[in-house]
């Protein structure tokens, strides 16, 4: 078999060695530069120094985020310029605002005094920024009526919610910036998710402040009771006895022996008082139509209790002899 060739470009242990010792020589005078570089003075450089704003958190709340940093120009010795421009141990300088909410900025030149002082034995240069902006609003609470919401529920066919919805408590309170509960309407949506309603509703709500209001408006009650009546109307029909009203002698209708029918939906509550009533089918020559010789049928009488109230045929033809 053919004897395998040995690379001749192999690196011997020798040089290898060496390499190392170049290496390690490099990485000690560039390590002594750096810390000699470093425990020099009158360096400058810009960074952002972080603040921290605070106020009385029970009488205001912030809309927006909060500035977190300060662009500043420092100088001083190396060590110390570094632990600051990478914040290293370095505490935020501290912002107090007494009246956050009478304006929405505060003028870094009323800050150099205190942050040179807080810098210490770093020297401000200068602060970069004008000023730094914040949105901070008086909190404020608003009481709200709650209304039902219609396009959280719906009604089973002929079926009516009845007399007054109920609500305990009567109002719900919200606690939040002045300026967001300022544009809110005075009303607060209740939502049921309730499909075909068929029965009558007393039900506990977990009341949730609305996703448009996000994490800074709160609701201080946790739930709500909804009460309501729903009652079912029933279809029914009735025939009608024709009353002519103010007919002259010559003057008829068309058609003498036409039968009116009324259709209708009544409170399954009243059906019982619909027995003790005479409807009628009114027709008043006053109220003629001239042009066409044409009457319309009124029915009297017509409760409260009837909806949907349909009259069959609805106009009568008149002739004349």
């Amino acid at each position: 078999m053919p004897e395998t060739n040995k690379s001749s470009k192999r690196i011997s242990p020798r040089k290898v060695s060496n390499l190392k010792v170049v290496v390690l020589c490099i990485a000690a005078a560039t390590t002594f530069w750096i810390l000699n570089a470093l425990n020099k003075d009158d360096y400058t450089t810009v960074v952002d120094f972080p603040v921290e704003i605070s106020f009385d958190q029970d009488q205001y709340i912030a809309v927006s985020a909060l500035p977190k940093t300060l662009e500043i120009e420092i100088s001083g010795d190396g060590w110390d310029l570094l632990r600051k421009y990478f914040n290293f141990n370095s505490d935020a300088f501290p912002i107090e605002l007494n009246n956050p909410a009478a304006k929405n900025f505060i003028l870094t030149s009323d800050l150099k005094r205190s942050l040179g002082e807080f810098l210490s034995p770093t020297q401000l240069v200068s602060v970069l920024d004008d000023s730094l902006k914040f949105q901070v609003d008086r909190i404020k609470t608003l009481k709200v009526k709650p209304v039902l919401d219609s396009a959280g529920f719906t009604m089973a066919k002929n079926f009516r919610i009845m007399g007054q919805i109920a609500f305990s408590p009567e109002t719900i309170t919200l606690k939040g910036p002045g300026s967001m509960l300022d544009s809110l309407s005075r009303t607060f949506p209740i939502t049921l998710n309730e499909n075909r309603l068929n029965k009558s509703v007393d039900k506990l709500i977990e009341l949730e402040v609305p996703d448009s209001m996000g994490e800074l408006v709160q609701i201080d009650e946790e739930q709500i009771n909804v009460k309501f009546e729903v009652v079912e109307f029933l279809e029914g029909n009735k025939r009608l006895k024709i009353n002519k009203t103010h007919f002259p002698p010559n003057v008829a209708l068309a058609d003498e022996d036409v039968v009116i029918m009324i259709s209708y939906l009544v409170d399954e509550r009243k059906v019982g008082a619909l027995k003790d009533i005479e409807f009628e089918a009114v027709v008043d020559y006053y109220k003629r139509n001239k042009e066409d010789s044409t009457i319309s049928v009124q029915v009297r009488p017509q409760p409260d209790y009837l909806d949907q109230i349909v009259i069959s045929p609805a106009i009568l033809r008149l002739k004349y002899e």
